[in-house]
């Protein structure tokens, strides 16, 4: 199934979001504050993911997007990223299991050709492995970044059509990386910065964004619900007035 963008029609609001886009920020600072090496912030960065996975199940949101890499991220010193390669492949060993005992999806979306073999088998079998599970979709976006996704979306649409010169939203929408899930209802980032930083720059349109200076690896239950209860207190009008809302509300 593809889900139509908020611009073209707009999605039904509840009091939970149905999708949460998170930018995982924060670790080396957390880890820097306690005088610790910024591998120590990534480490328990990964039991954060748990916690908030296991939180969003518990509270009836129905996908999870989480930013663990960027296409930017090569520009870290190549230890880090040799670490987070090594923490990637030890947490799908780890959690894949468990993911598919508790009827949670696995989705990774970004340009993987990047990534060892080893990895891209597993990440395959990952997602294989918990295919037909319904109560969750956690999808980790690696390698990641907004405009590469518009990108390679635009050169698949342009495949499909040789020739054609006029396009439109909905033919492109399919080939977006995401096309499976609906667009983030509410947005997070952790850390303290206040940016997108290429991530989900075409599903972002419409969503609710929340910032908190809380670390990722601090972030838990207690502030997703912040994050939520922020959320419904936003009255999303997608284009319309706020007297078309209320008379909506009136005729249901």
């Amino acid at each position: 199934m593809t889900y139509k963008s908020s611009t073209q029609a707009v999605p039904q609001v509840s009091a939970v979001p149905r999708h949460v886009a998170i930018i995982m920020d924060g670790n080396g600072r957390w880890a820097t504050k306690r005088f610790l090496p910024r591998v120590a912030g990534h480490v328990k960065g990964v039991d954060a993911v748990r916690t908030i996975v296991e939180a969003c199940s518990q509270r009836g949101v129905e996908y999870l997007t989480l930013f663990a890499f960027s296409s930017e991220n090569w520009r870290r010193p190549a230890d880090e990223v040799s670490l987070l390669m090594r923490l990637f492949m030890t947490a799908l060993e780890r959690e894949v299991s468990k993911m598919h005992a508790n009827n949670i999806r696995l989705r990774v979306v970004g340009d993987l050709g990047r990534f060892d073999a080893k990895l891209q088998d597993m990440v395959a079998k990952a997602e294989a492995q918990t295919a037909g599970n319904t109560r969750l979709t956690l999808t980790i976006c690696a390698n990641y970044g907004g405009r590469w996704d518009i990108m390679q979306a635009v050169g698949k649409m342009l495949k499909e059509q040789p020739g054609a010169t006029d396009f439109s939203e909905e033919q492109l929408t399919p080939h977006l990386a995401m096309a499976y899930a609906p667009e983030p209802d509410l947005f997070i980032r952790t850390g303290g910065e206040e940016r997108i930083s290429n991530f989900l720059l075409w599903q972002l349109a419409y969503s609710e964004l929340y910032f908190t200076e809380t670390y990722w690896p601090d972030f838990d239950g207690a502030e997703l619900d912040k994050a939520i209860d922020s959320y419904r207190q936003r009255e999303r009008r997608f284009g319309r007035t706020s007297e078309q809302l209320v008379e909506q509300k009136k005729a249901s």
